[in-house]
């Protein structure tokens, strides 16, 4: 396997890499000269960009000092950045852009203001990586280089989880992860709410699903794997927990709206529901009082197939789609064992009065009401390729498939006609080792994926044909939290392989070079110390 440090001294004959930026765009041309970004320039917006304006000015003015004014026209005389919407531009979709930068002027043209929001992101990356900061900066001249950009996004759905119910992640934390997803022009936050673990969204309904199932008493320590006999397993004795107020929903996902990025909330269902059930006992399949899940791993306890569990996770989602007008709702679906259904008289009796085959098939028949309620309410279910097993029967046509157990799953998806977005462990799971000497690396869920593996991933399966790959919306990243424990923790597993991916799910298959990709990443790199966020070196350990 070629290194990265290797990749570096074959860069020779590919695109300008002087300017670093990342996603590499579809054509970039360099120019003659530097756009000097003065205290006089001005930001010229129409109706449809001025909110970009805005944002634009915001984020100049804490390194540079310049509270650049933004307007329908510039002053005499004043350079300006001009940001506009351009009919004659839908050939470049609608998170394509164009980018002129010359001596004289910057102009920016999309036919949506999403691409205009793209531009603005690449005219950063543009900039000194000391734009980043958030405070003035001396010494720095403020020049942009001279480039012709036209640029467009591969694939729609570029993605980027975040498990917040094995370890709760504050607000603020959250909100950082959605600056740097835009910054790498991913559209899509995918926010793992409900597990076994913890239950992180306040339902105003059933409150104690936050009281009781927002908390657990205590949490493993060390891997848990490393344990062979359970009763010797070691917990920490600290109570973890939290959650998020609908205010703080509201305000997270109008922030990520700001930045054009979707937030497809998850809300785990049969499985991986034992903190819900320990809220409410009547949800499982025991009657047993349970208390939220203290370790990890895949556990037995899973809802059961009533009509009153149906309805209780049916109200659950109707105050989810209050909050998130993300058009996917996720619901899991993923490792729900069974074992509880097979003894149980209620599960039995509904398998025999639906005339169902099997458990599989009553997950199946669930998982279809529940698609059916999402798209009687404009809405389409995502869940994990496990709601295959019992067939495709029911699911209404809008439903997606996120594709985590290989391959598989999204190709059998796909070619009966269904969206899929392609997750699997060996490409996307960041809570993998980043090396095969994992003394040296924090502590995860084991497996090995480096850096080169994630940027080599080709999202279309070979077995789909032309039509059929069209159903592949894209790809998006995974960070579970069992093992991630704190912010910094996640950063260091989620960086820089999600800025791999970002370009994966951005770049033309064919212009992804490795060597190029790398030589831009060691810039790169500088941004991400600026916006203080703790990354995996590429070329060594932690």
């Amino acid at each position: 396997m070629i290194t990265l440090l290797a990749c570096v001294a074959l860069v020779a004959g590919v695109q300008d890499t002087a300017l670093s930026v990342i996603p590499r765009p579809v054509h970039l041309t360099r120019g003659r000269g530097t756009f000097v970004l003065t205290a006089r320039t001005a930001i010229v917006t129409d109706r449809a960009t001025r909110d970009i304006g805005y944002q634009l000015a915001d984020w100049i003015r804490p390194a540079t000092g310049y509270r650049l004014a933004v307007g329908a026209a510039p002053e005499a005389g004043a350079e300006a950045i001009s940001i506009r919407i351009d009919p004659t531009l839908a050939r470049l979709g609608d998170e394509g852009y164009g980018l002129s930068v010359t001596p004289a002027r910057i102009a920016i043209r999309a036919f949506r203001p999403a691409g205009a929001f793209y531009a603005v992101e690449t005219l950063r990356q543009l900039l000194p990586p000391d734009i980043f900061r958030a405070a003035p900066v001396a010494g720095v001249s403020w020049v942009v280089p001279a480039v012709e950009i036209e640029d467009w996004p591969r694939f729609s759905w570029r993605g980027a989880h975040l498990d917040v119910s094995r370890s709760f992640m504050p607000k603020e934390f959250v909100k950082k992860y959605i600056d740097l997803l835009a910054l790498h022009k991913l559209n899509r936050f995918h926010w793992h709410l409900t597990d076994d673990q913890g239950w992180r969204i306040e339902i105003k309904k059933y409150p104690l699903l936050t009281s009781i199932g927002g908390w657990r008493r205590q949490s493993l320590v060390g891997v848990q794997r490393a344990y062979r006999d359970t009763t010797q397993w070691v917990y920490d004795n600290i109570p973890h927990g939290g959650f998020y107020t609908q205010d703080d929903v509201r305000e997270i996902v109008a922030y990520a709206q700001a930045r054009f990025i979707t937030v497809v909330p998850e809300i785990e269902m049969p499985g991986h529901a034992q903190a819900a059930i320990a809220a409410y006992p009547w949800l499982g399949n025991t009657g047993q009082q349970l208390e939220v899940l203290t370790h990890w791993g895949v556990d037995a306890n899973i809802l059961n197939p009533s009509d009153s569990a149906i309805h209780f996770m049916q109200d659950v989602l109707t105050e989810v789609l209050a909050l998130f007008p993300s058009h996917w709702i996720h619901t899991g679906g993923d490792e729900a064992v069974k074992d509880q259904w097979k003894t149980s008289p209620l599960a039995q009796t509904r398998i025999r009065e639906l005339g169902l085959r099997d458990e599989n098939h009553l997950q199946s028949w669930m998982t279809a009401r529940m698609s059916e309620w999402l798209a009687a309410h404009g809405r389409a279910l995502i869940g994990w390729d496990e709601i295959l097993e019992g067939g495709t029967e029911g699911l209404a046509p809008n439903a997606v498939v996120m594709s985590w157990r290989g391959i598989d799953g999204g190709v059998a998806a796909a070619q009966a006609g269904h969206d899929v977005v392609m997750t699997p462990t060996s490409n996307t799971y960041f809570d993998y080792y980043q090396s095969q000497d994992a003394a040296r690396e924090p502590l995860a869920i084991g497996g090995f994926l480096p850096l080169e593996t994630v940027y080599g991933y080709e999202p279309i399966p070979p077995a789909l044909d032309s039509l059929q790959a069209r159903h592949v919306l894209g790809t998006q990243g995974q960070i579970w939290t069992e093992y991630q424990r704190t912010p910094k923790n996640v950063e260091f597993m989620v960086f820089p392989r999600l800025v791999a991916l970002a370009e994966v799910a951005w770049t033309p298959r064919e212009q992804k070079n490795l060597a190029d990709f790398s030589t831009r990443l060691s810039k790169h790199l500088s941004r991400l110390d600026v916006l203080d966020v703790t990354y995996r070196r590429p070329a060594g350990g932690p």
